[in-house]
């Protein structure tokens, strides 16, 4: 099963804006959000052009619903799909009553429009968490079931109401820009896409606040209880458990990680536990074992830097330490060359001459050594050394013309 990204809990509310203004934009929610902009080509059409309109708004306000209630269970990303409900058509027909009434209050000069307003701006985001969270349309057209929900919130709750406000504002300015200074076949996707953008991620905000304040909902967040039920946080509880007994039993602490180590998908910072347990018992021998077992770990997901960052962790322990494998030593040995990191590369081909002499692989990092050693003149005689016993050993390698041509120039050097 595939990882679940968590919502973070620890971090303050105001640093988690870049990532909300970023949630209609990520993973399944872009392309929810260009298909409802696209769709709204077809309102152009004649007779049934305002009966589409309705139903894609639907669809965007259901989809919107299930963000919100996929972030209040403490889901990062958004939902790939949502769930079929009366939601969307709910706000829909909430949102088209609020403006014919706003109209008959008009057309009759009874004034108090803006009392209708007032009244949308506050009551609407507890109508759309009452119907994320519990699907029943009655229940939330009910004043008390507003009233149970801004007391949980309080303060929070009015921040909320202003900061619709301001996204209302703006789509409707965005709308009127657009329509001023472009073509309808271009102005309309762009004004509906900030729209829905901007529906995705006010629900997705009021989503967060719930997930923050979910005791006083009576919620447990699905994300929370899905990570528990297939062990996703094991490795960070071993950890916990490992630093809780490091100081009393740090024999027992080693214990406790050394069964998880044995798999390669360890992740560091077990790794770097179980090293700094061995450090402060001095365990000179183990730290240089494990070292071994991490490099070939670490080579073999393709982090060859950070292996040749603990090469050197283990060479400061042991200067004749080398990895054991051959094709995780010429891979560091390679690395060390490209990076100008000259004493390690040189080291690296000598213990890879010395331990694999009959290796394949012989001649290339006898070749690499051997224009190392060209660069002193007082291991010249080394090199030609070296190159002569390759010549010898290699006669019908693919590499043989290259280390006759090094051999001849160090010969002619002399």
């Amino acid at each position: 099963m595939a990882k679940i990204d968590l919502i973070d809990t620890r971090s303050p509310f105001a640093q988690r804006w870049p990532a909300a203004l970023r949630y209609p934009l990520r993973d399944a929610a872009l392309p929810a959000l260009v298909a409802f902009t696209l769709a709204h080509y077809l309102s152009l059409l004649p007779v049934a052009g305002w009966l589409i309109e309705l139903v894609i708004w639907a669809a965007t306000y259901l989809y919107a619903l299930e963000c919100l209630r996929h972030t209040a269970d403490g889901f990062a990303k958004p939902p790939e799909f949502a769930e079929p409900g009366h939601g969307g058509w709910a706000l829909v027909a909430i949102l088209l009553w609020s403006t014919v009434l706003t109209l008959l209050v008009k057309l009759n000069g009874v004034g108090g429009t803006w009392g209708i307003t007032v009244a949308m701006a506050v009551s609407l985001p507890a109508i759309a968490m009452s119907l994320a969270l519990d699907g029943d349309v009655l229940h939330a057209l009910n004043p008390l079931t507003w009233i149970r929900i801004m007391s949980r919130f309080g303060l929070p709750y009015g921040l909320l109401i202003g900061l619709q406000l301001v996204i209302a504002m703006l789509v409707g300015m965005s709308q009127i820009t657009f329509g001023a200074i472009l073509p309808r076949v271009v102005s309309l996707p762009l004004f509906y896409f900030v729209a829905t953008y901007a529906t995705v991620f006010n629900f997705h905000l009021m989503g967060l606040m719930i997930h923050q304040r979910h005791e006083h909902f009576g919620l447990q967040p699905k994300a929370h209880q899905l990570v528990r039920d297939i062990l996703q946080d094991a490795d960070q509880q071993l950890l916990d458990e490992v630093e809780e007994l490091a100081s009393d039993d740090p024999s027992g602490a080693l214990d406790l990680l050394t069964p998880r180590l044995r798999e390669r998908l360890a992740p560091d910072s077990l790794h770097l536990a179980y090293r700094r347990l061995l450090q402060q018992q001095g365990q000179r021998e183990a730290l240089l074992v494990h070292g071994q077992i991490w490099i070939a770990t670490l080579i073999a997901r393709g982090d060859s830097r950070r292996a040749l960052g603990m090469l050197k962790e283990c060479s400061d322990i042991d200067p004749d330490f080398i990895p054991d494998d051959p094709r995780t030593c010429g891979e560091l040995a390679d690395l060390a060359a490209r990076l100008g990191i000259h004493n390690t590369t040189l080291r690296l081909c000598r213990g890879y001459l010395d331990r694999w002499p009959r290796d394949r692989q012989v001649p290339h990092y006898g070749l690499l050594a051997s224009r190392l050693l060209l660069e002193h003149t007082d291991q010249h005689g080394e090199a030609l050394q070296l190159l002569e016993q390759l010549a010898i050993d290699w006669p019908d390698h693919p590499l043989h013309t290259q280390i006759d041509a090094q051999r001849q120039r160090l010969v002619d050097l002399a």
